[in-house]
């Protein structure tokens, strides 16, 4: 198969203003600039480090660059030259060079970390848990599970094992659908136990091994494993929050669907984990006809759907701009109410729900009936729970904004439209040392690497809001602490590439 290729186009757009010039000196005036070559390979190996050029990915040709860029071709040829002595590009006689780290980058470039916890001996000092986002039950939860409790009456003289999921939830998530302008029907829901389980049901029966299935970068880091443990291989579609339309590279998911000949994408555009950067009503009218276009399956995950918190009206639901199967939808209970409430539920067509049961009775043989009736409970009640759960996801961002502004003003940190988390750019590619050094300051964190492919995002770490606040200033000091106890040279931004 065809190396995927960076276009020059794309490749300038995300490079933006590369020939930035030194600083004033002390008499005032300029300095001279960086070599045109070296200003480069800086920019693109920020890019590289960043995800937003994937390991693996060719870079243009030499020519096409240097027309897009207005630059001489000894230029292009000077920057590759410095990027591959420097480990950044790797180059085979007949082929072009393509984007890599060099080995003194640390990475697991076959899969992410098990779990961010497994890895870390058991912390003396209490902790600020900062590795998962998901926030505890809403008052509701013990009223909805009492109301359940009335309800199972009815299934105790059933098997009570319903692989497709009761009708009455079906109903109810079917409705939800149809009222954000996606006409839906019950039969065109299957219950599950979370939408991981969806995922891995759906990569079931859509991949084979060795498929390509794109992804957004960054993304959920389960869904990454998930793909890998099929035995499929994630391919990356940076997202770009600086573009119109909230994100994501449209035209870079266009021409890996069609480089890579991918069959599947997993994408999550509402409130993108860790982002939480989502995809507008034209984004997604746009990515249902690539889908079309490629004879592509995307499966959108809207885990985060109901966790908007900018005010404005929410676009309808990706499959809305469908024509046939195109698009399939999961979603889950979990971040709109509780972890501990598995239940998530997939919307495709019969026909393909059909080929998921084949695959789920292999596994298991339905979701818990009591889960089922308790998230009945709390769907129709949905509105009052989650406008409370949406001014407490606001204030503690807020909390947790202003604490890192406060003691970590040379992070970059802008707030996505929803979700649970902010995503931070550090000033330096130490995200992995801060995660591992910060149980000692009473924190533990999830490292940005883990919420991409083979070593990306180094220079950015999530921080979930869904603690309470006092918890969350705690967090921010521990973290505040752990980046100043690393070592000068760690701390340090990139430094300049130099020829030996």
């Amino acid at each position: 198969m065809a190396t995927r290729v960076i276009g020059a186009g794309s490749l300038a757009r995300d490079l933006g203003n590369w020939r930035s010039v030194g600083e004033d000196d002390e008499a005032g005036s300029r300095r001279s600039a960086r070599p045109a070559y070296l200003a480069l390979a800086e920019g693109i190996r920020l890019l590289i480090h960043d995800g937003r050029a994937p390991l693996g990915v060719a870079l243009p040709s030499e020519r096409d660059l240097a027309t897009t860029l207005g630059v001489s071709r000894t230029t292009i040829t000077s920057t590759y030259a410095l990027l591959r002595e420097h480990g950044y590009l790797i180059s085979r006689q007949g082929s072009r060079s393509t984007v890599a780290l060099p080995p003194a980058v640390p990475h697991d470039g076959t899969r992410p970390a098990r779990s961010i916890l497994a890895m870390m001996a058991q912390p003396e000092l209490a902790t600020v848990d900062m590795t998962y986002a998901a926030m505890a039950a809403p008052l509701e939860m013990q009223e909805a599970y009492a109301t359940a409790l009335q309800g199972i009456p009815a299934y105790l003289g059933t098997h009570g094992m319903d692989p497709v999921g009761l009708l009455a939830l079906r109903e109810v998530v079917a409705r939800r659908y149809t009222e954000r302008g996606l006409p839906t029907e019950p039969d065109q829901i299957l219950i599950t136990l979370g939408a991981q389980h969806g995922l891995r049901l759906l990569l079931n029966v859509l991949t084979a091994p060795a498929a390509r299935v794109l992804i957004d970068h960054p993304t959920y880091p389960n869904a990454i494993e998930a793909i890998r443990d099929v035995g499929a291989r994630p391919v990356p579609v940076p997202l770009l929050p600086e573009t119109v339309g909230g994100g994501w590279d449209l035209d870079g998911i266009r021409s890996a669907a069609r480089q890579t000949a991918a069959t599947l994408a997993y994408l999550v555009p509402d409130f993108n984990n860790p982002t939480g950067l989502l995809l507008d009503e034209a984004g997604r009218a746009e990515l249902a006809a690539i889908a079309r276009e490629t004879r592509m399956t995307v499966v959108v995950d809207e885990s985060m759907v109901d966790l908007s918190l900018s005010g404005a009206p929410m676009p309808p639901p990706v499959a809305a701009f469908a024509k046939g199967a195109e698009i399939v939808t999961i979603g889950s209970a979990s971040k709109s109410f509780w972890g501990g409430l598995r239940v998530g539920w997939v919307r495709t067509n019969q026909a393909l729900i059909t080929k998921l049961l084949g695959i789920r009775s292999t596994v298991d043989l339905g979701t818990p009936v009591m889960d089922q009736l308790a998230t009945v409970h709390l769907l129709e009640n949905a509105g009052v729970i989650l406008d409370r759960r949406r001014d407490q996801l606001r204030a503690q961002r807020a909390v947790l904004m202003t604490a890192l502004a406060d003691e970590l003003p040379e992070w970059r940190v802008s707030p996505g439209a929803g979700g649970m988390s902010l995503w931070a750019q550090l000033p330096a590619p130490v995200s992995t040392a801060l995660a591992a050094t910060a149980p000692n300051h009473g924190v533990l964190l999830a490292a940005g690497p883990r919420f991409g492919v083979q070593g990306a995002f180094e220079r950015f770490i999530r921080l979930p809001f869904t603690h309470p606040e006092a918890d969350l200033r705690l967090a921010v000091k521990g973290i505040a602490a752990t980046y100043e106890a690393l070592t000068p040279r760690a701390a340090e931004p990139l430094q300049s590439l130099t020829l030996y």
